[in-house]
């Protein structure tokens, strides 16, 4: 995550120089003001436009409370591979995510520090192999005491975790926020699933293509899909069966065992970690950037 990117630069500049020059340009013609409002709105809008750019920068100026230290080293096996440079970033875009997006409990639930951090870092271990990114969709999350079901409601035949919407908030159990993070290694985690789909809703539809691999390789990524859903149909993969109900699924239970299994992957399914080292540009074995990668999986943007 960044705090200014180019395209945000860009943006605001180019917007404010059509505004402010074309109003500074009437101005100096038909007003005895001269350019002066033009200019004035001219520096309003690139203001506007660079709100979340100067918020950002002063979150990043503030201390990161040692307890935030304290608990991601404890719960975040990313984080603890970090050096001192990678760690300092990952803490930021925490803190970036913890000011930006908003956390609401339903029913009993009182949203804790531990399960707004257990959204933050998952964002974090998402995106910090690519900090041009941010995380497409939603910047809400609910919080449920419970299992619910399709009506979001609990009681004995609720099956759902979470649950990530295109348009909306995403919605997580609390327990299954804590366990994900308390159990950090077993290839299980609501919190990476949910925000895995994401990255797949950020296109036309849930398809198990990430919207930011480049059309070039949307072929060779549904290829490598496919093969590793039959071997979880087989029994002969490492995901869980759940994998196999639909692509998008895949995606998001690979996500899953990428970052809290990425050993046994790489050594069961080679192919398919380097194609996720490749699109999150990161080696969870490491926590660097990845010596080699799937060729055939390029990204965009």
């Amino acid at each position: 995550m960044q705090i200014l990117g180019p395209s945000t630069l860009i943006w605001g500049v180019l917007m404010a120089g059509v505004a402010g020059g074309t109003l500074a340009v009437i101005g100096a013609q038909a007003t005895p003001y001269g350019p002066w409002p033009g200019i004035v709105i001219g520096g309003l809008v690139l203001l506007l436009a660079l709100r979340r750019p100067i918020r950002r920068w002063r979150v990043s100026k503030k201390s990161v409370p040692h307890d935030t230290q304290q608990w991601l080293a404890t719960h975040i096996p990313l984080y603890q591979k970090l050096d001192a440079e990678g760690r300092a970033r990952f803490e930021r875009d925490v803190q970036f995510v913890l000011d930006e997006y908003s956390f609401e409990g339903v029913q009993s639930v009182d949203v804790s520090t531990e399960l707004r951090l257990g959204v933050a870092a998952g964002v974090a271990c998402l995106l910090h192999g690519r900090p041009e990114w941010e995380l497409p969709g939603t910047t809400s999350f609910l919080f449920y005491p419970d299992r619910f079901d399709d009506d979001y409601y609990g009681g004995d035949y609720a099956s759902y975790d979470g649950m990530a919407h295109e348009q909306g908030p995403t919605i997580l159990t609390a327990s299954s926020v804590e366990l994900s993070w308390d159990s950090p290694d077993d290839g299980d985690n609501v919190v990476l699933h949910e925000l895995a789909h994401h990255f797949d809703f950020d296109n036309i539809n849930a398809d198990g293509v990430p919207s930011l691999v480049a059309p070039e390789s949307a072929e060779a990524w549904q290829s490598l899909v496919k093969q590793e859903m039959r071997k979880v149909r087989h029994g002969t993969s490492i995901l869980r069966p759940y994998a196999a109900e639909a692509p998008s699924e895949f995606f998001a239970v690979a996500t899953e065992v990428f970052f809290e299994q990425p050993h046994r992957m790489h050594d069961h399914h080679t192919d398919l970690f380097e194609a996720l080292c490749a699109f999150y540009q990161i080696d969870p074995r490491t926590g660097r950037a990845p010596t080699s990668s799937n060729e055939d999986v390029v990204v965009s943007g």
